[in-house]
């Protein structure tokens, strides 16, 4: 440990020295001494890199499958290889960067600094949380080596169970290990939230990425064990052959999709709900106001985490079930769309009569809003009984996941990377290439998905590597689109590494935002603040409660202090 170079860690070495205490990337510069942290903001940083080199897997194997379906013939890769990457890239982007991404990074590292804590609740399980994530994203990896997984990222039996030979049992083995991370994320957060609140900080006054962490905490504890047991029944029928889902011997294998999809509805919702925590921070910050409607959008964000459990039916239109189950899960999934549309109008209350900036930071957000109301729109007609039986297991669907899980969630990532990237390394990055990025980003991802809801509702089918040539110039704009898009996220990894080396020091409240947080040094040091915050009002103090923000007038700056 260090206690003699910076005082501030990464402070400018021309400033005088304020005996300020070291900051949490100077605690310690050993390789030890980040592998084996209790501090939730180097667990953070260790979750950031390595859902980052998941990230980066899971796009080699996208790009392969792009390439493979720019012709109409199958002219780079066999039937079976594609199979495997597409498998692949679903396994790995779900489960190993979609759902951790936002909770275990930016959740770990700001949680406890937005309601004016020293750390989370648990530290050694927090550090243990993320061994877990690696050691079942190492056997994931393990089973791609050792020759790959065939069956899609949903593990469908009976194929993963009776009919595939390949390495299913070591991936699901992965996925099962990296539940338990997710599981003991949730608890952690659930107790720091619960126990760990500053003076003042009531439930009213937290933060609405708090509450997005909150609920989606409960689901990670409520929905995560259910797969958890699934998964161990796929193994225990492929390795012990008991009779649980194969048909021949009196096994169910709709029970399998019932499980299945019990959990990952509401997974949907793990990896979009962290999201609309952070789209809620940057709109307020760089509209310069006030939430439109605080109280609707915590209720909202508890809507859907609870109305999200009862959902799962609509994915099984087509298997069979009774046409009543077919009614009520249709209304239930026209039923959720409701606090999500409050959480798009009250986004757009808040834009209204705001002094807005367009900071790189905002425009994530605001190409979050786009991708999220259109993805969710087309949500509405998958609930639709009809249109999702003709668009079942077509490109259609594709689309929809991408642009909720994908589209929207990855945005407000970047999102809240590029906002909180002062904050989390006390460096600056270059405003006009995160700019770019950014409107790169939107424009590459609409390229690549938005031709495929054509293609879909025409009717061409997902995971075939040869398809009739009608389709094809859908496809060719969905590879272009594919390769803007891969520009656009490999951008951010370019600026963001040169700003750690040569970036401008940050101040410690650079974009002028109102919450706790900010109230510290950038980077934070190891107990996050130099005392114990006591909070006296609400969050969002960018103006005088009940009067509007002055129009025509340079952006005013946040008014005061939280604390």
């Amino acid at each position: 440990m260090s206690t003699t170079a910076s005082p501030t860690g990464l402070a400018d070495p021309d400033e005088l020295d304020l005996r300020l205490p070291v900051s949490y990337l100077a605690d310690g510069h050993s390789v030890r001494s980040w592998l084996l942290t209790t501090d939730h903001k180097r667990i953070a940083i260790l979750y950031a890199i390595t859902i980052t080199v998941f990230f980066f897997i899971g796009g080699a194997a996208a790009t392969l499958v792009r390439l493979e379906l720019a012709t109409p013939e199958a002219d780079v890769l066999r039937a079976d290889t594609y199979n495997k990457l597409f498998t692949l890239h679903g396994v790995v982007m779900v489960w190993f960067f979609l759902i951790p991404s936002i909770p275990n990074t930016l959740g770990n590292f700001l949680v406890p600094l937005m309601i004016g804590a020293r750390d989370v609740a648990f530290p050694k399980l927090n550090l243990i949380s993320w061994y877990l994530n690696v050691g079942g994203g190492s056997l994931a990896v393990a089973a791609l080596l050792l020759g790959g997984v065939d069956t899609g990222w949903t593990f469908y039996v009976p194929y993963s169970t009776v009919f595939s030979n390949t390495w299913v049992s070591l991936t699901v083995l992965g996925v099962f290990t990296t539940g338990f991370s997710s599981i003991a994320t949730g608890v952690n957060f659930i107790a720091t939230i619960h126990l760990l609140r500053a003076p003042g900080m009531t439930w009213f006054r937290l933060p609405l990425f708090v509450w997005a962490m909150y609920t989606t905490s409960l689901m990670f504890v409520l929905a995560t064990p259910v797969l958890a047991v699934t998964l161990l029944l796929v193994v225990a029928e492929r390795t012990f052959g008991l009779p649980i889902f194969d048909p021949a011997r009196g096994g169910d294998p709709i029970l399998f999709q019932h499980l299945f999809w019990f959990y990952s509805h509401p997974a949907v919702y793990i990896m979009v709900l962290p999201a609309m925590g952070v789209v809620s921070e940057l709109i307020t910050c760089f509209a310069r106001r006030k939430v439109f409607g605080y109280t609707f959008m915590v209720y909202a964000l508890v809507a859907i985490a609870v109305i999200g459990f009862f959902t799962w039916g609509h994915h099984m239109f087509t298997s069979g079930m009774s046409p009543y189950a077919a009614l009520v899960f249709s209304f239930l999934s026209f039923v959720v769309a409701v606090p999500s549309a409050i959480k798009v109008f009250n986004w757009t209350g808040t834009l209204y009569r705001g002094q807005v900036g367009f900071e790189s930071p905002m425009l994530y957000a605001l190409g979050f809003v786009g991708l999220f109301t259109l993805g969710g729109l087309t949500g509405l007609f998958l609930a639709s009984i009809p249109v999702d039986v003709h668009v079942q297991d077509t490109y259609f669907v594709v689309a929809h996941f991408h642009y909720i899980m994908v589209g929207a969630s990855v945005s407000a990532y970047f999102g809240g990377l590029h906002f909180w990237w002062p904050k989390i390394t006390g460096r600056t990055y270059p405003e006009t290439w995160a700019r770019f990025a950014a409107i790169l980003m939107f424009f590459g991802f609409n390229l690549t998905f938005f031709p495929q809801f054509i293609a879909g509702y025409l009717g061409m089918p997902r995971r075939y590597h040869v398809y009739p040539p009608e389709f094809q110039i859908w496809n060719v704009l969905s590879s272009a689109g594919a390769a803007v898009l891969a520009v656009a996220y490999l951008m951010p990894l370019g600026y963001l590494t040169w700003s750690l080396l040569f970036g401008d020091r940050a101040t410690n409240n650079p974009w002028d935002a109102s919450g706790l947080e900010w109230r510290t040094t950038s980077p934070p040091p190891r107990q996050n603040f130099f005392g114990s915050p006591r909070v006296q009002g609400g969050p969002y103090n960018y103006h005088p409660e009940g009067v509007a923000p002055v129009h025509d007038q340079p952006r005013l700056p946040s008014r005061g202090s939280l604390t």
